[in-house]
């Protein structure tokens, strides 16, 4: 197996944002529709009272070869979180899942702190216009952060199988000062939770169920999963946990690993591989990847350079 790039398929920079949002297009996530594809993102807005971003959700509807823009939405699918939320300063990622006839947003919502810069926990909101729109099931969080899981629990990937809900997402182990002036980075990993109807969660608490290839203070984010031939192949990203930000050396790159029964996995970044390109928009940097399938062909959305600024691409998988 290997992937094929087709290319980036969506620039923010040339489409009307909404929301007063400037470039990002992160973290795509699909909803596949008959006669086309809607793929949510996140993208950014500077907030007037601190200069800081906030993250809102956003959706382009594509058609199913990706080589036409149809639509933008107007407006941000869900509003931040109010005063005091776990989702008060943005909302990045947001996967969504067909439930009879609702779709369900897995939302990762982000609110600052002041020794460290951010936390995340998961939260969901339910559409009943068919993804235009999603209103919070609560104000509160689905999962976030517990006993043996401290921090950042987020970049949650749902899927129904056999009857049960399993959610691939990431858990904090803490956060650290590498060099004694820096600000501190965070560590995390992946982890697996199940439940029998997409709202109450059980934890595998604090099992990491993807192993290290960069040594333990590697971050590994945005785990996503799909059924090949039989078995299920996951893809995520990775990065050293410091020095990331502006050394592509250390930067995201993305990973695989395999598993027959979703709970054991085998990881194994060169099958297939996904080797950078060079002198390209992603060439620095590959993050934030989505699986997902169109017919019989399954296909991964991804984001480049600069954590996505410049919008996401597209490869196939041949085998």
């Amino acid at each position: 197996m290997r992937w094929r790039k087709i290319g980036k398929v969506f620039d923010p920079s040339q489409c009307a944002l909404p929301a007063g949002c400037v470039g990002f297009a992160q973290s795509p996530q699909t909803l596949v529709f008959d006669d086309f594809v809607r793929v949510y993102f996140s993208t950014r807005a500077v907030d007037t009272s601190n200069g800081k971003y906030r993250s809102h959700v956003a959706f382009v509807d594509m058609t199913h070869d990706f080589s036409k823009t149809l639509r933008v939405s107007s407006s941000p699918v869900i509003s931040t979180g109010n005063l005091g939320c776990f989702d008060e300063h943005g909302i990045f990622p947001m996967n969504v899942v067909r439930i009879a006839n609702q779709i369900f947003g897995y939302t990762t919502g982000w609110n600052r702190r002041v020794s460290v810069s951010v936390d995340t926990a998961v939260g969901l909101a339910i559409s009943n216009d068919d993804g235009e729109t999603f209103q919070r099931h609560g104000d509160g969080p689905i999962l976030a952060a517990s006993l043996n899981e401290p921090c950042l629990v987020g970049d949650s990937f749902v899927r129904l199988i056999d009857d049960i809900f399993h959610m691939w997402y990431i858990f904090g182990l803490g956060w650290r000062r590498f060099e004694a002036t820096d600000q501190p980075d965070r560590i995390y990993k992946i982890g697996h939770a199940t439940s029998p109807d997409g709202i109450n969660w059980t934890k595998e608490e604090a099992r990491q169920i993807i192993s290290d290839r960069l040594g333990e203070d590697e971050s590994q984010a945005l785990p996503t999963v799909v059924q090949v031939d039989g078995q299920y192949l996951m893809a995520f990203c990775y990065r050293y946990a410091s020095d990331f930000r502006t050394n592509s050396a250390r930067s995201y790159r993305l990973g695989f690993a395999w598993s027959t029964d979703l709970l054991n996995w085998r990881r194994d970044d060169s099958f297939p591989s996904f080797p950078p390109s060079v002198g390209e928009w992603d060439s620095e940097m590959q993050c934030y990847p989505h699986l997902f399938t169109l017919g019989s062909d399954v296909f991964m959305l991804y984001n480049g350079n600069a954590f996505g600024r410049d919008g996401f691409g597209l490869a196939v998988l041949e085998r």
